[in-house]
């Protein structure tokens, strides 16, 4: 079979050229939505559980 006409086989080719990079975005976007909600979950135990961070007073 020639690699010419495999380009043109009924438009599967034509699907996989553009279904490819929006499914490697959507994960990449899954990835990250994950990694953020774990550092803002993280980040906001750290701030409620150690309280002001420093003895603030106020001025005289």
């Amino acid at each position: 079979m020639n690699s010419l006409t495999l380009a043109h086989q009924g438009g599967w080719d034509e699907i996989l050229m553009v279904a490819g990079p929006v499914l490697l975005f959507a994960w990449l976007l899954s990835v990250a939505r994950k990694r953020a909600q774990t550092l803002a979950d993280t980040g906001t135990a750290e701030s409620t559980d150690s309280g002001p961070s420093g003895s603030v007073s106020p001025p005289s």
